[in-house]
């Protein structure tokens, strides 16, 4: 990733985006405070830096028949980096599993799996991620409803230089 040293301007621009990914280019630039052309040219800037992973749609799952969400904990037999990554790439594999987390402590993978109901996600359970090499055990948890879901992280517009310290 190419470094670049973000202004203020670099950050209103990520916030906006952050927020609304479908804004153009003229109303990112009107709340950022310059014209067009500049901001199309700090976009392209931005995103070739790596601080832009990509654009997306932010859909509804029960819209679309995904009834249910599960956290699955998953607990693996070794923890050796040729495992570990054997593992990433068997998770990536599968459309259900729409987030996997490594994580440190009693669980070495977080995956966030979405299914249309609970039968078609014992289904998954039973048949892929039990059944998968080197899993030693998994530990469900459904989600009952989501207050809050925010992606990307929170950008402070103004810098310490500019008088705030957080």
């Amino acid at each position: 990733m190419q470094r670049v040293k973000l202004d203020r301007i670099d950050r209103q621009i990520l916030s906006d985006l952050q927020q609304d990914g479908r804004m153009t280019n003229v109303d990112l630039a009107k709340r950022a405070g310059i014209s067009a052309p500049p901001c199309l040219r700090r976009v392209r800037a931005i995103e070739k830096a790596g601080f832009i992973k990509g654009y997306h749609a932010d859909l509804e799952p029960v819209a679309l028949g995904f009834n249910v969400s599960v956290f699955a904990h998953v607990g693996l037999n070794s923890q050796a980096e040729v495992d570990l990554l054997a593992f990433e790439q068997m998770v990536d594999q599968w459309p259900e599993v729409r987030e996997c987390h490594m994580l440190a402590g009693e669980t070495d993978f977080l995956l966030k799996i979405v299914s249309r109901d609970w039968d078609e996600y014992q289904k998954f359970i039973t048949s892929k991620l039990t059944a998968a090499p080197n899993v030693a055990q998994v530990k469900s948890a459904l989600a009952i409803r989501s207050s809050k879901k925010l992606s990307g992280v929170p950008i402070n517009v103004r810098s310490a230089e500019e008088g705030d310290e957080s």
